[in-house]
């Protein structure tokens, strides 16, 4: 059994749970599969995801959002561009690999390209001379390849302390670990204080796109989530699952 039905099984039992009905037949082909998984409501899982986004609300108050602006009051711009910039460096290494997957050469060569220069002239990815080359990146993962595979989203869900996902998107997480460098990096405790500090980074840089935030939190992580990964997933192209709402 290859990846693909391993991700349509997954897509499709968890699924079930969260529809209103089940197929009589309990062989599907890989096509009625990824149709079951269509569901008319992208969120079946309306409460508990409610709670959920609750949770990691109060988290993100009273702990992250806290500890981010310190970082921000403390930390010159410069230095923390530079962090940023070697999260993005690393973060290329998943992005050769998932565009190689999505039979995307160039921008996988582009990707590469990438990741040599700004590793080796860049310092270790302090900085990014790759850009001012015009190597553009191509923000891609496994949840993206996925989808240009033809797998489903599946239920959207709320994952405690990360956010927004779908199913599809849950699954893929893992893959997505193997290709992340950071993974690799031993003693353990310097792994997780990498990992701790790339999330700080990312809750700093989203402490600017805050203002932007309007109505019905909820409602407005859950839209602004799917019209962005589908976005990335159709490379520009995007759909409202939610257009009917408003």
């Amino acid at each position: 059994m290859n990846l693909k039905k391993i991700v349509l099984i997954v897509i499709f039992m968890t699924g079930a749970m969260g529809s209103t009905s089940l197929l009589a037949s309990t062989e599907l082909s890989e096509d009625e599969a990824a149709d079951f998984a269509e569901f008319a409501d992208p969120d079946p899982w309306y409460r508990i995801n409610r709670i959920t986004h609750r949770f990691n609300a109060f988290l993100d108050k009273n702990l992250i959002r806290p500890i981010a602006i310190g970082y921000r009051a403390v930390v010159p711009q410069m230095a923390r561009n530079g962090v940023s910039n070697v999260f993005h460096n690393l973060a290329d290494v998943n992005n050769v690999v998932n565009n190689l997957l999505q039979g995307k050469p160039g921008s996988a060569g582009s990707d590469l390209g990438r990741l040599l220069i700004n590793t080796t002239i860049g310092l270790g990815g302090l900085f990014d001379p790759a850009s001012q080359m015009g190597l553009v990146e191509h923000q891609e993962d496994f949840g993206q390849t996925f989808g240009r595979w033809g797998i489903s989203t599946g239920p959207y869900v709320v994952l405690p302390g990360l956010g927004p996902s779908n199913v599809r998107d849950g699954v893929s997480r893992l893959l997505d670990g193997v290709t992340d460098p950071v993974r690799y990096l031993y003693p353990v405790t310097h792994r997780n204080g990498v990992y701790a500090m790339r999330l700080l980074q990312q809750r700093t840089d989203l402490l600017t796109a805050e203002s932007v935030v309007f109505g019905d939190e909820y409602i407005f992580y859950r839209d602004a989530f799917l019209q962005r990964r589908d976005y990335l997933v159709n490379d520009g192209k995007v759909s409202d699952p939610f257009a009917d709402d408003f």
